[in-house]
């Protein structure tokens, strides 16, 4: 059975490890002051190695968050692509090389590819709680409007293939999936956090973006809006 919520997963054994915390701070407490010293200066170091492994890439940005309801910011703020404006090639540069986007499988993909159908791009990482929350709905949409010939390319920033690969396996995702591991396409399409979601419509424009989680409603009027619907951007 494919599960719901991916920002769920891992939280049903609190007690055990309730209990184990318990019997480490037993034994903490049964320390001397010189053997507790060592232990303090090991903890301090660890938690410090677990931040530096655990923060998230893009430089000197704004404090990341962990609301899984919040935009979870990993560079600095910058304008973004706008609206009117038609979606650049999943192409970017990185240490002076032009990079592609590719799939799991190593192939390139190409926004040409999906000229003609209405295309929802999402960039996003396994790590980031928000766009883990908003994954069933991403799901969701797509298997009921792919017969129609929706297209969503969800972009996973900075991740090695066999992470984004496990995820799209545990959680049933069936959309194309992109990995941009140098940040180049993130860069090309002025990302300074995640998710952001770019709406484009068949003829390659930009109809709508977004910054931050959506829900079902918001993102059930933004794909009207690509496929032939509404005129007027949705709120």
């Amino acid at each position: 059975m494919v599960p719901d919520d991916p920002g769920a997963a891992g939280m049903t054994n609190r007690e055990p490890a309730v209990t184990r915390a318990g019997a480490i701070l037993r034994r903490i407490a049964g320390l001397g002051p010189r053997r507790l010293g060592i232990v303090s200066s090991a903890v301090a170091v660890l938690l410090v190695l677990a931040y530096v492994a655990t923060r998230p890439l893009g430089g000197n940005g704004p404090v990341a968050t962990i609301d899984p309801n919040a935009f979870y910011r990993v560079a600095a703020e910058q304008e973004g692509l706008q609206i009117g404006q038609r979606a650049p090639d999943f192409v970017g540069q990185s240490d002076n090389q032009e990079v592609r986007l590719t799939d799991l499988n190593g192939r390139p993909l190409s926004i040409a590819a999906f000229r003609g159908r209405p295309l929802w791009i999402n960039f996003w990482a396994t790590w980031c709680p928000p766009c883990q929350r908003e994954t069933p709905d991403l799901r969701a949409a797509y298997e009921a409007h792919k017969v129609d010939g929706l297209a969503l390319v969800s972009i996973s920033i900075q991740e090695p293939a066999d992470i984004v690969r496990e995820y799209a396996i545990r959680y049933g995702l069936t959309y194309t999936i992109g990995l941009d591991t140098s940040a180049a396409i993130m860069r090309t399409y002025a990302v300074y956090g995640l998710p952001t979601h770019y709406f484009v419509d068949r003829d390659g424009v930009i109809r709508d973006r977004w910054y931050g989680p959506l829900n079902r409603d918001q993102i059930e009027q933004r794909i009207a809006l690509i496929s032939g619907g509404s005129g007027a951007s949705p709120p």
